[in-house]
C-alpha cells in the first residue's frame, strides 16, 4: 500500500485530527505536483521526489546542465503564510540532508548545488525562490 493510500480507505474511521492531518498530508502532494510540472516545464529533469536520508527529505530534486536543484516546498492558505513555515531548524536539516543527498553523487560534494524555496497558496498561485539561502549560512 502506498503512503497516501491509507489516509484514502473509506472503511478508515477518521477522527478530527486525523482529518486535518490527512487534508495537509494530500494539500503538500499536490504543491509538489504544481511544483514538479513547472520545474518540468522550464526543462528541469525530476530526479527524486520527497527522497529521504537519515537527517531528513527533500521534497524534489531536479537536475540542469549547471547541477542539481533541491526544492523545499511550503503550502498554506497564502504565499506569505506559506513561507512561515520554514524555520532556521528546517533549513539546517535541508543542508544536513544535502550532504547526505550528495555523497550518493559521482562528485560528491562537488557538485554545484543550489537550494530554491517554491511557495503554493490555496488557489494553486506559484512564486519559487531561486537560491533561497544564498548568504544563509
Amino acid at each position: 500500500m502506498a503512503r497516501h493510500e491509507r489516509f484514502l480507505d473509506p472503511a478508515q474511521p477518521v477522527d478530527a485530527r486525523a482529518s486535518r492531518g490527512r487534508t495537509a498530508y494530500l494539500a503538500g502532494l499536490a504543491a509538489e505536483d504544481i511544483v514538479a510540472r513547472a520545474y518540468r516545464a522550464a526543462a528541469y529533469s525530476l530526479v527524486a521526489e520527497r527522497w529521504r536520508g537519515r537527517r531528513g527529505e527533500i521534497d524534489l530534486v531536479f537536475s540542469t546542465v549547471v547541477g542539481i536543484v533541491m526544492v523545499e516546498v511550503k503550502a498554506s492558505k497564502t504565499l506569505s503564510a506559506a513561507a512561515d513555515h520554514l524555520t532556521p531548524a528546517q533549513v539546517a536539516r535541508l543542508y544536513a540532508t544535502a550532504e547526505e543527498y550528495l555523497a550518493t553523487l559521482p562528485n560528491g560534494s562537488l557538485t554545484d548545488i543550489r537550494f530554491d524555496v517554491a511557495l503554493v497558496d490555496q488557489a494553486g498561485r506559484l512564486n519559487i525562490h531561486e537560491n533561497a539561502f544564498a548568504g544563509y549560512m
